[in-house]
């Protein structure tokens, strides 16, 4: 398990945010019955998603060194810069950008900018997954 557990993290990661942002939310915004009912939840939806990537990296971080060797797991080399940056990326869109998005801040800057940032962050658990995956 303690070899299939960080690949089950990667793999979770990537499917949520998969699920939550290309499915789940362009269906709120196709079947509800306003822009800004859709928005609410979608940024329910969000939020709960960044539980799920920090609860995932934090694993893989976990999982990352062995409790008896002196350096990490080899996927590990390959693998933890991306889960440091989807990690930080998660939470910047949770704390930085959403707030942002939801008080309708600048929505010509912000929302394509947490776009760019969930995207960015997607790339960075798929590029987890597909080391992870590798080995």
């Amino acid at each position: 398990m303690g070899q299939r557990l960080p690949l089950l993290a990667a793999a979770l990661w990537w499917g949520s945010l998969s699920v939550i942002g290309f499915m789940a939310v362009p269906l709120l915004f196709a079947n509800l019955p306003t822009r800004m009912q859709a928005g609410n939840m979608a940024a329910h939806l969000f939020a709960a998603q960044t539980y799920v990537s920090m609860a995932c990296c934090l694993c893989l971080l976990i999982c990352a060194k062995s409790r008896h060797a002196a350096r990490e797991y080899d996927w590990a080399r390959d693998a933890l810069v991306f889960v440091i940056a989807g990690l930080l990326l998660a939470l910047l869109i949770q704390y930085g950008v959403a707030p942002r998005i939801v008080a309708r801040q600048n929505l010509k800057l912000w929302h394509p900018a947490g776009s760019l940032m969930y995207a960015l962050q997607w790339l960075c658990a798929l590029a987890t997954l597909w080391r992870l995956g590798r080995r």
